[in-house]
């Protein structure tokens, strides 16, 4: 006889304890981007490989697991690994989360993992590059899987027409927590000297703070948002196949893509130029020290910059998208991928460098933009399960991380430069435009043949992702 269980009872929305609290994550979470993908990390790793080869150069080859890799190209590759397994295990967490209602705490044990992964940087030396390389990628996974359930949270917490509005003040809190920290290790890296400590030790000291500053500001989270309701009422102990209902939800939209050529079509598109956005976002940092050798501080204020410019270039081309159309807005986006590539080969260190960093940051955080909000008007309008089209979205944006950087990765191996990489990457750029340019002049949204849709899925915890996901 299967037990039942009393549902959960239905959580207070727009409360602003729990709102608030719930946009906390992102004021805690944010700093893991910044400081670890975008800025200290990426130098503090180079300098490692230096020590380790004694050469000037963060592209020359160190052992790992018996193999020679050049420094550089290892990072990329510990990137594309960390995102290929966060892509294969993502629809099975979910299920997991549903048939458990366990929510928030697989959002616990995931920042946890990647907080203390981060704080576990702290002893990397150039003594323990490879069980460091692991501790990075752990951190990577760490980020990845809680944003699944932290966005989850939305639709349960806020009305639908609050959706924007909450996302965008989460989005704002992340700026501004992330850009705190990374100003306070800057000041620590800058200074470091003052207080008896060796520029190794100062970055090291960011890698901590960083993990305490995500666990210690999680515990707001933690604390306001609804507690988990347990096992769904829907459940029995006999259920079969909940493990693999992720895959199968994915499966379903990947066979309704025939019926729907717009999306198909933009979902190739996504794939292809999000493989270039994505690449020069992981790799930016690492290109301006290893192939340009600009000196450190320069290179973290630069990026701090990019975080002011990039959301001034959501703003301009969301305006754009409204005058000419999205699709047309998102080719002139990519178009200007293209020309950067470009420009990126024959980039030098001084106004060339900081020229082109502008131009990045303008359409870094437009691309990225349009793209969602793009793709939330050519899902159908009818369809009950926004859930599986973004799940589908979001492990479609990790595998094209996966192939870019591992392509940048190669390439740079191959040639022992990255200056040819990035030249590579106008091939993804060219490949995104074909297919945006077969959307022009085109009704976007569409619904499937006979108005056949997805059915929704079983009610859960995590359904039902609103449109606004990050």
């Amino acid at each position: 006889m299967t037990p039942t269980a009393t549902a959960a009872p239905a959580v207070e929305k727009d409360n602003k304890r729990i709102t608030t609290g719930w946009t906390f994550y992102d004021w805690a979470n944010s700093v893991y981007p910044l400081v670890i993908t975008s800025s200290i990390f990426p130098i503090y790793w180079s300098s490692v490989i230096k020590k380790i080869t004694h050469t000037d150069s963060g592209q020359s080859p160190v052992d790992f697991l018996g193999f020679q890799v050049p420094g550089s190209s290892l990072l990329t590759y510990a990137i594309s690994a960390a995102f290929l397994l966060i892509a294969l295990i993502s629809p099975f967490l979910t299920s997991l989360a549903d048939f458990s209602g366990r929510k928030k705490l697989f959002l616990q044990i995931f920042c946890y993992l990647g907080a203390a992964s981060c704080a576990g940087l702290f002893f990397f030396t150039p003594a323990t590059l490879t069980e460091s390389t692991f501790v990075f990628i752990l951190a990577t996974v760490g980020f990845s899987g809680s944003i699944v359930f932290y966005n989850s949270y939305l639709p349960e917490i806020s009305s639908e027409e609050k959706f924007d509005s909450l996302s965008a003040k989460g989005f704002s809190m992340g700026y501004v927590g992330s850009v705190i920290l990374l100003v306070i290790c800057l000041v620590i890296n800058q200074f470091h000297d003052k207080v008896g400590l060796t520029s190794e030790r100062a970055a090291q000291i960011s890698f901590l703070l960083t993990g305490i500053w995500w666990a210690g500001f999680a515990q707001i989270p933690f604390f306001t948002l609804p507690a988990d309701p347990g096992r769904s009422t829907q459940a029995g102990p006999d259920d079969k196949g909940w493990l693999l209902n992720g895959f199968h939800e994915l499966a379903k939209v990947w066979r309704q893509l025939e019926q729907l050529p717009n999306l198909k079509k933009f979902l190739l598109a996504y794939f292809t130029y999000n493989m270039g956005v994505q690449t020069v976002m992981y790799v930016a940092t690492l290109f301006g020290t290893d192939e340009l050798h600009l000196a450190d501080d320069a290179l973290i204020i630069t990026i701090l910059l990019l975080q002011v410019v990039a959301i001034a270039g959501a703003y301009l081309f969301a305006k754009l998208s409204e005058a000419i159309g999205n699709t047309r807005a998102l080719s002139w986006s990519v178009i200007i991928w293209m020309g950067i590539c470009v420009a990126g080969y024959f980039v030098q260190a001084g106004w060339s460098f900081y020229a082109l960093a502008s131009v990045i940051g303008l359409t870094m955080g437009a691309i990225q933009s349009l793209s969602r909000s793009t793709y939330s008007k050519i899902i159908p309008e009818n369809t009950p399960n926004t859930a599986a089209f973004f799940s589908f979205f979001d492990v479609t944006e990790k595998l094209s991380i996966v192939i870019g950087t591992a392509t940048w990765g190669i390439i740079s191996q191959w040639f022992g430069s990255m200056r040819y990489s990035i030249l590579a990457l106008i091939v993804f750029f060219a490949l995104g435009l074909v297919f945006l340019l077969r959307l022009r002049g085109k009704k976007l949204r569409e619904e499937p043949a006979g108005g056949t849709v997805l059915p929704p899925p079983p009610a859960s915890p995590v359904a039902n992702t609103p449109l606004t996901t990050r």
